[in-house]
């Protein structure tokens, strides 16, 4: 079982110390055969659970996610994270321990949470405006917004909206 965004290996284990290991999960001790090393620490089988969904870890994979205090399965992570794992702006796949920035849905890095006009970053604190799956700072919103009229963009299910910015784990 390895932890995506851990970078440290299991320290080695000889069938001499397998007896001295702990759990993480109920703090037993680890006389099984088989143990996890997750969040640097060991586990029982039964013990290293998704948060989410009580599937146990070492059942359905080799990888877990964390992320807010809880540990978790791919697809819960995917759920509750992101719909791809992925940033929304780039593309690219976003590490369980990076913060980011969340607009109806979406997630993205926080180099990626930038106004489609002017390009500067949007950061926790400062209003904006989601249209049609864009980003535009107070200052950038669309001319529609500032008339008061919505024209076409009346009948798009994404409603023009201001928010205001709020980091995420």
């Amino acid at each position: 079982m390895v932890n995506p965004g851990s970078s440290s290996q299991p320290p080695p284990v000889t069938a001499g110390s397998l007896s001295w290991k702990r759990c993480a999960g109920c703090g037993g001790k680890i006389a099984d055969r088989f143990l996890l090393y997750a969040m640097d620490s060991y586990w029982h089988s039964r013990c290293l659970k998704c948060s989410c969904c009580q599937a146990q870890l070492g059942d359905i994979g080799t990888s877990c996610y964390t992320k807010s205090g809880m540990i978790l399965c791919r697809n819960d992570y995917i759920r509750l994270f992101g719909n791809s794992g992925a940033c929304s702006a780039c593309g690219q796949s976003i590490p369980a321990s990076e913060l980011v920035m969340r607009a109806q849905g979406n997630v993205y890095h926080l180099k990626c949470f930038t106004c489609s006009t002017c390009r500067n970053r949007l950061v926790p604190g400062d209003r904006f405006h989601y249209i049609n799956g864009s980003l535009f700072c107070e200052h950038d919103r669309p001319t529609a917004l500032i008339n008061g009229h919505l024209n076409s963009l009346q009948s798009n299910p994404l409603l023009p909206d201001q928010k205001v910015c709020s980091g995420a784990l």
